[in-house]
């Protein structure tokens, strides 16, 4: 087997795939590398499992802390289950390659793809789905590619063809756009209210270049010298012309009976009717040797067939227009306690979302090939079984649940004000108590309202839509909101969330071999239309952000001090911060760049820490009058602390406006007074005036009192 490599230049770079060299006995497996970052992609496929009635895919995608010369955190020292960011990733490189496969193919699959290296400039996450491609392609399976994937982004206007990392942090879009040579498959991006217009532009740019990493891989396979196989078509069902002849109209009338549960009822009813005539008794067989597998399969067929013939003809399983909504309600306030909470229902789908507000420190630390971060805001979504009416056991979260949390998350991320202005950690948790079509628009919509009814000030209101799309030929219908029965047997499921002003998220998923720039734009305005339809019902539910926070919520401000001036707030061995925390109940988090964060379970106790915290590190004014106390005694003068930490000395010369013979005549250590600084020297010494206050008219602790 002999070792291939074919490169060309992309974005500025040299991008380069080799195969033939590692893991021979691998189907398939390439390196993909872009600058100093590579990927390792092994493609594998195995006989499928005897009752196998689905195409078992399975990606992984890993990135090992030593790809970037870097060791894992914690006691082991390898890496464990995978995190948020691999899980993603995982699903961007499935969603592409899936609906390549021919219909009918049972066949085990697994892609791996290993980060091998990073360089700190190129993100190996998009680089997976080209070399999952290219590791098919040499494979030997009956894969439709090549397939690609490029990351665009945008600054100052311009659009940038994988953009760094670096560049990523300047952009307002982070699009990533994965195609064939002749159609778009997968788009997954975001961005700060980006016009639908600019939106398909950059789509398109993107798919643009994808076609020349799609030439590289042919490239690649004609060196290898790899032989296409031609699909097998699938055996012939004879179940199929069977059952079209004599359940098309009952199954018809079944999809278009009632609610979710009726249809499916219905549905359930008529197929167990059936079987009983073909196989009476529980029989597995027909007396002509038909299975019930067979059976199975030509049942979905039909109930596929039977669902897209209804919607090409405009008839949708509930009796709406392609581009009308479901009824939509909204309701705020609807948990107490919880610092915000919102009930969103859409149809048959519905999410509730609370939010808690917190500190610094109950912020999202966590680790990765490009250093740490740290999260401020968090959505979490959950999909219990009890949602679409099943019986399931309780496990952690699921790939689904979590890409379905983060495409919500990031839609809402632009909206989400800065932390100088309101400095709370934010979590959102959406739980969905009913699901019949895009919980996850419905998830954006929610927390929309949620963070309003906790006082958030979100600079825009966000909403999300799904729209669908059944194909056949030159025929097409775009489908506003669909319902599961629509996703399912459709070929298209494209999430647009975003403002009144533009799309913050967009997401397709598909079940074809691609779609058109023109379905792409179509889709972008009618999703335009159903979203400011739905942030009109949104408003008048709630018409902005409540002006202030929950009364259950902790009290935060902030302010700024000298960064020098950390050691002093801190004290030695943490002694200064821990005694003020402890006197006023609040708590404090300091910042490198000297930010200091104040939180009280009351407005009281974090504006007693304030004041402490100001008086500690604020800069000693020259002139300025102190209330000070006592805290040394020596025959030249007093030490005063007129300020936490502070001391000045006040000389015996400027004890008193006469003569002053000994300092205990004045003074006692404990005494308050007021001194005045006369001045500050090079060294940061404060030298301090009671005459000075006295020759003002001031006074001190030991004058009479007398007033009334």
């Amino acid at each position: 087997m002999k070792s291939v490599t074919v490169d060309c230049e992309f974005g500025g770079r040299t991008l380069s795939l080799n195969s033939g060299q590692l893991a021979r006995q691998a189907s398939g497996a390439v390196m993909i590398q872009f600058g100093e970052t590579s990927v390792f992609v092994a493609a594998q496929t195995g006989p499928s499992r005897p009752g196998t009635n689905f195409f078992p895919l399975t990606v992984d995608y890993r990135e090992r802390f030593a790809a970037a010369g870097k060791f894992a955190g914690g006691y082991l020292k390898r890496e464990g289950r995978p995190t948020t960011r691999e899980i993603l990733t995982c699903r961007l490189t499935d969603r592409p390659i899936r609906p390549l496969f021919p219909d009918g193919f049972r066949d085990e699959v697994q892609v791996m793809s290993n980060v091998m290296s990073v360089d700190g400039e190129n993100d190996p996450d998009v680089l997976s789905i080209t070399g999952a491609s290219a590791a098919l392609m040499v494979s030997g399976m009956p894969f439709r590619g090549p397939i690609a994937a490029v990351r665009v982004g945008l600054i100052d206007g311009e659009l940038i063809l994988m953009p760094t990392v670096q560049q990523q942090a300047a952009s307002s879009l982070d699009l990533i756009v994965a195609g064939s040579k002749e159609a778009v498959l997968m788009i997954e991006g975001f961005a700060d209210q980006l016009p639908e217009e600019e939106m398909a532009d950059a789509i398109m740019f993107g798919h643009e270049h994808v076609r020349t990493l799609c030439e590289l891989q042919d490239e690649l396979v004609r060196q290898r010298g790899i032989e296409r196989p031609e699909p097998e078509p699938p055996p012939e069902n004879p179940f199929d012309a069977l059952l079209e002849k004599e359940a098309w109209d009952a199954l018809r009338q079944a999809k278009t009976a009632g609610q979710k549960a009726e249809r499916a009822e219905a549905v359930r009813a008529l197929r167990a009717e059936l079987l009983e005539k073909y196989f009476p008794d529980d029989a597995e067989e027909t007396s002509d040797g038909l299975t019930r597998a067979q059976f199975g399969d030509a049942f979905y067929h039909l109930e596929a067939k039977v669902v897209r013939d209804l919607l090409l003809n405009g008839q949708r399983l509930d009796g709406r227009a392609p581009d009308e909504l479901r009824p939509v309600s909204c309701e705020v306030s609807r948990i107490p306690k919880v610092h915000g909470s919102a009930v969103f229902t859409r149809g048959e789908t519905q999410s509730l979302a609370t939010v808690a507000l917190g500190t610094t420190r109950d912020q999202q630390r966590s680790d990765s090939l490009f250093g740490e971060t740290s999260d401020r805001f968090m959505l979490h979504y959950y999909f219990p079984s009890f949602s679409v009416g099943e019986c399931r056991p309780i496990r952690g979260p699921g790939r689904r649940e979590i890409g379905h949390g983060c495409l919500a998350q990031r839609s809402l991320q632009p909206v989400i004000p800065a932390e100088e202005k309101f400095p709370y950690t934010i979590r959102v948790i959406s739980d969905i108590l009913e699901s019949n079509g895009s919980s996850s628009m419905a998830s954006v919509c929610s927390a929309t309202l949620s963070l309003m009814d906790a006082g958030v000030p979100i600079r825009q209101p966000v909403a999300g839509i799904s729209i669908g799309l059944v194909q056949d030929g030159d025929r097409h219908i775009l489908l506003t909101d669909i319902m599961g029965d629509e996703d399912h047997f459709g070929e298209m499921d494209f999430k647009v969330a975003g403002t009144g002003r533009g799309v913050t998220g967009i997401q397709l998923d598909l079940k074809n071999d691609g779609i058109s720039e023109q379905i792409i734009r179509e889709t972008l305005q009618q999703a335009l239309i159903a979203r400011k339809s739905l942030l009109k019902t949104m408003l008048r539910t709630i018409r902005r952000p409540r002006p202030e926070i929950s009364a259950t919520a902790p009290r935060l401000v902030q302010t700024s001090i000298n960064p020098e001036k950390i050691g002093l707030l801190i004290g030695p061995g943490g002694k200064t911060i821990r005694a003020i925390q402890e006197e006023t109940g609040a708590q404090i988090d300091i910042a490198e760049d000297g930010t200091v964060t104040i939180s009280g379970d009351n407005a009281a106790a974090a504006d007693a820490a304030l004041a402490r915290v100001e008086a500690l590190t604020e800069e000693i004014q020259v002139g300025r009058v102190y209330n000070g106390r006592v805290t040394s005694i020596k025959d030249f003068g007093a030490f005063i602390e007129i300020a936490p930490g502070k001391d000045g000395l006040c000389h015996i010369s400027e004890l008193s406006d006469g003569f002053v013979k000994n300092v205990n005549d004045v003074c006692s250590i404990g005494d308050v007074m007021d001194v005045k600084v006369i001045a500050v020297d090079d060294q940061n010494r404060v030298k301090l005036s009671r005459k000075a206050v006295l020759a003002q008219g001031g006074t001190d602790d030991d004058d009479e009192d007398v007033g009334f």
